[in-house]
């Protein structure tokens, strides 16, 4: 019994010392466990963003009857293929028409009417063109300069508008298709709604929106192609504004050269 109670101390120092020890091991690995890292959310957010428009897109398309919605998509690609050529061809036609007369009258001082008409033809654009077919009826009076300026001013207006009623004809034809579509549609709901035999709230909402989203996407194409629309005829008012005055002052140009000549 001497011998327990003399070690018993031991034994608890012992004890005490592993408990110890265990706890610091705990901490150890407590404080060594890596922490988690912070997801990214914003750039996760970005691509769902991303990814969830497109998805809308394609999700709708196919809601609303490819049968229906392909033409609709078809008249949005044509349209704009137009009206992008149509812009193009515009934008090429412009001409420093300033610039052109000063060039053209230096021509008639220095070297005549053949001179005159160099300069045009290496000249693009409607108004060198109307100058040329000017400045080649120049022996025949200047009345015929005139009438050849205005019979071919006609001529490069048409080609400037060239293309114009295709446009025109998709801004029509677009929200057309996707108003049948939603009659087709709402047709489809209401034998839905024969077929059950009962009025569902969710049955007829389903249809009605499926019906809807023809037109809106005719609606969507229409608005679009109308401004481009507007922007090509606003561009060939400018433009013809410029052959107009440009053909007058023209013609004043060749009225003095007459005289002085």
């Amino acid at each position: 019994m001497l011998a327990g109670f003399l070690f018993s101390p031991v034994i608890t120092k012992a004890q005490d010392a592993e408990e110890a020890a265990e706890e610091t091991t705990e901490v150890v690995e407590e404080s060594t466990t890596p922490e988690p890292v912070a997801p990214t959310v914003v750039d996760d957010e970005i691509l769902d963003e991303e990814k969830g428009f497109h998805q809308i897109i394609k999700e709708k398309f196919i809601e609303g009857d490819p049968t229906f919605m392909s033409p609709v998509l078809i008249c949005l690609i044509l349209g704009l293929a137009i009206a992008l050529e149509r812009i193009i061809t515009l934008n090429l036609s412009t001409t420093n028409t300033k610039k052109l007369l000063a060039k053209v009258e230096e021509a008639l001082e220095q070297g005549g009417v053949e001179a005159a008409k160099d300069v045009t033809k290496n000249t693009k654009g409607p108004v060198a063109s109307i100058f040329t077919q000017g400045l080649m009826r120049y022996s025949e009076g200047i009345e015929m300069v005139e009438k050849s300026i205005i019979a071919y001013g006609s001529v490069e207006m048409g080609r400037l508008e060239k293309g114009l009623v295709w446009i025109s004809l998709f801004i029509s034809l677009a929200p057309m298709l996707g108003f049948m579509g939603t009659v087709i549609g709402m047709i489809g709901a209401f034998d839905a709604i024969e077929a059950a035999g009962d009025i569902s709230p969710s049955l007829v909402a389903g249809g009605i929106k499926i019906a809807l989203l023809t037109t809106v996407a005719g609606l969507i194409v229409a608005i679009i192609l109308q401004l481009f629309y507007n922007y090509c005829v606003a561009k060939i008012d400018s433009l013809v504004n410029d052959m107009e005055d440009a053909s007058i002052s023209l013609v004043d140009i060749l009225v003095r050269h007459k005289l002085t000549k």
